[in-house]
């Protein structure tokens, strides 16, 4: 399953973004209604899902944050504080535990709480 899925079936409404800029758009127009960013280290365009990461962090605290890659590993400084990374492959169940481990229990959507 990939991730899209994965947090549709949990109750998120997901926005789908192909690289960093697009990214970066969707969340400028739509930040107030985002409370999780999930994306992947690796992204077409010279900046990654870690930059994404930290420039959402830094942009729209209220975001939590989750990367995941089966490639890279984080290093010092590559997750803002509070970020989650998840290795690939990784299954719903991994990725649910992660999502609500990262996100405030009060912005859980009721599919995930159970």
């Amino acid at each position: 399953m990939e991730a899209t899925s994965i947090l549709e079936d949990a109750g998120f409404q997901v926005l789908e973004a192909i690289n960093v800029v697009q990214a970066l758009r969707i969340l400028d127009q739509h930040h107030n209604a985002v409370q999780l960013l999930f994306t992947d280290v690796h992204m077409p365009g010279s900046a990654d899902g870690f930059d994404l990461a930290r420039q959402t962090s830094e942009r729209w605290p209220h975001i939590a944050v989750v990367v995941a890659s089966g490639r890279a590993a984080p290093e010092p400084g590559d997750l803002p504080e509070g970020a989650t990374f998840i290795g690939k492959p990784f299954s719903a169940e991994i990725v649910r535990h992660h999502v609500r481990k990262t996100l405030p229990d009060e912005r859980h959507p009721k599919r995930l709480r159970t």
